[in-house]
């Protein structure tokens, strides 16, 4: 029997060293899917999604720049040096075409993604995110976490966290997604974390693209998600013609890890629609 398995891997992208897990297609077919995670967090949050692929498509999961086991490089963090730094990393590993899976603050890499090399990707999921930049006041609240990051470490940090991304019922329900979030956090350094609270302060608005965007595109929310709001993921679904807007039931910000099934089962129908 040929088992499919979850290899972790080590990749050199210029300035740095990226980490990932890679599951391979069984047939010959080159479909692939990058997942890409939210912010504090690592590939690791993925797992759930790789194990549950269909056999002809091969699953990667990347950590971000200064995220996981990959390293900050230079230390300058940005959407636009995250999505660059991936299309390195696809051209390195030789990939045709890919669909790429983005929660948060992964959607806004592959929002930038597409602006920026649209001719790689061939689907988009985009799973609690939006187009729009953050407002003023979204940057204060940006900045008043980096204060209190430095001024009482990243345990409180991890702890609020997390209680604003799961949904309360799954806090109780799900204590090891929990924990797995909590510890992405805290494995992060301080500089990570400011860096990145930074770049997603400094982040561009990229509704300008929603109407190019003509490859197939899957939204899903969290019915319960307080972060990312309706409305924001109505305006993203509307500007992406023919796009198929999902809410998911008993799931808050992380859809991914609170409903995996849901959340498994609309990915690999959507991607079974990929040529």
């Amino acid at each position: 029997m040929n088992e499919r398995v979850i290899k972790s891997n080590k990749i050199r992208i210029g300035d740095i060293s990226i980490s990932y897990y890679i599951k391979k297609s069984k047939s010959e077919e080159l479909n692939t899917v990058i997942f890409l995670h939210g912010f504090p967090f690592n590939k690791n949050m993925w797992r759930a999604q790789l194990n549950a692929l269909p056999d002809h498509v091969t699953g990667i999961a990347v950590d971000i720049r200064g995220h996981g086991n990959s390293t900050s490089g230079h230390g300058f963090l940005s959407i636009d040096v995250f999505a660059k730094d991936l299309r390195v990393f696809i051209e390195k590993l030789a990939i045709p075409h890919v669909t790429l899976c983005g929660i948060s603050m992964g959607g806004y890499i592959a929002l930038r993604a597409y602006q920026l090399f649209p001719e790689t990707i061939n689907g988009l999921v985009l799973s609690d995110t939006h187009a729009k930049a953050d407002t003023d006041a979204g940057k204060q609240k940006r900045f008043d976490s980096i204060q209190a990051v430095l001024k009482y470490g990243r345990r409180p940090f991890a702890i609020g966290f997390t209680e604003n991304v799961f949904s309360p019922e799954n806090i109780e329900e799900i204590p090891e997604a929990v924990e797995l979030i909590k510890s992405s956090i805290r494995r992060n350094s301080l500089r990570t974390i400011c860096a990145t609270l930074l770049a997603l302060a400094a982040r561009t608005d990229t509704s300008e693209v929603l109407p190019s965007i003509t490859v197939p595109t899957l939204i899903l929310r969290g019915a319960n998600d307080r972060i990312t709001a309706d409305k924001d993921m109505q305006d993203l679904a509307n500007g992406i013609a023919g796009s198929r807007y999902t809410q998911i039931d008993n799931a808050a910000h992380l859809p991914n890890l609170e409903n995996p099934e849901r959340f498994n089962q609309l990915v690999n129908e959507f991607l079974t629609t990929i040529i």
